[in-house]
């Protein structure tokens, strides 16, 4: 089934690669005008906006921090202006700064929690606000708006040596919870993603080689992630095919969060 996202306005953050690029070239590909958020690779966003525009498409590259509460507003207000509304926010935005807890400084941890979490609160209240001026646009999307927060499987799975990052999850699932329960009788509905392993430059060690190998053990499913994988997700979450789906969490992760290092010990 093709989903047409057309009319419609997208701004993922965190977009200059990885996940966010993937996200963002899909929403386009479905027809949605897209604001490709970026913090310090400017030129991998802009060229994906330039692909997009080539391609026929609508695309703008903005850059700004989601941690800090007046770069937010700035990224809110020039994606309004150049293109007349807001109907989805994929806050995709995120990092790790891993250390055992007993090392990590108190710098990594606000680090972590400032673009994971807070990043993501700031972002969903300025598309709230939107959202609430806008209403529902009839004949574009039957929701006055939709909001994917990006997570992972480390909001369930705890993860050692990474306690500011699983932290930071656990806190989003709460969050898109939270905000499901407090604004979706606007019809405006909020979802989540909880990616496992996926091939991205970053983890790109651990995807390879041996540590692939040690990683597939984790993975029921049996293969690692691609990007596609959560676009695909993010699409259908975005469009009126997932119109009755809120407050819920999409597990992206080929079975990793089934605990599958217990099997056969029942």
């Amino acid at each position: 089934m093709q989903i047409s996202l057309a009319n419609q306005v997208a701004l993922i953050t965190g977009a200059s690669s990885g996940i966010g690029h993937a996200a963002a070239k899909a929403l386009a590909a479905a027809g949605a005008a897209v604001v490709i958020n970026y913090n310090s690779k400017a030129e991998p966003a802009e060229e994906l906006a330039r692909q997009i525009i080539a391609d026929g498409g609508q695309a703008l590259a903005i850059g700004a921090d989601v941690s800090q509460e007046d770069q937010v507003q700035r990224l809110f207000a020039q994606t309004v202006d150049a293109f007349g509304s807001l109907d989805i926010l994929v806050a995709n935005s995120g990092l790790q700064k891993d250390a055992a807890a007993v090392d990590m400084t108190l710098d990594d941890w606000n680090t972590v929690i400032g673009v994971n979490l807070t990043g993501q609160f700031l972002c969903a209240r300025e598309a709230l606000r939107i959202f609430q001026r806008q209403g529902v646009r009839e004949g574009v999307s039957r929701a006055a708006g939709k909001i994917i927060h990006m997570s992972s499987v480390h909001q369930r799975i705890p993860w050692a040596g990474h306690v500011n990052y699983a932290a930071s999850k656990g806190g989003v699932d709460q969050l898109m919870q939270t905000l499901a329960q407090e604004v979706s009788h606007q019809r405006i509905r909020i979802n989540g993603i909880a990616p496992g392993a996926i091939r991205t430059a970053i983890n790109s060690e651990a995807t390879q080689g041996d540590a692939e190998q040690k990683l597939l053990e984790l993975i029921p499913y049996g293969r690692i992630g691609d990007v596609e994988d959560v676009a695909n997700a993010v699409v259908f979450l975005a469009s009126d095919l997932s119109d009755y789906i809120v407050g819920t969490t999409l597990f992206i992760d080929g079975g990793m969060s089934l605990y599958p290092e217990f099997r056969g010990n029942g």
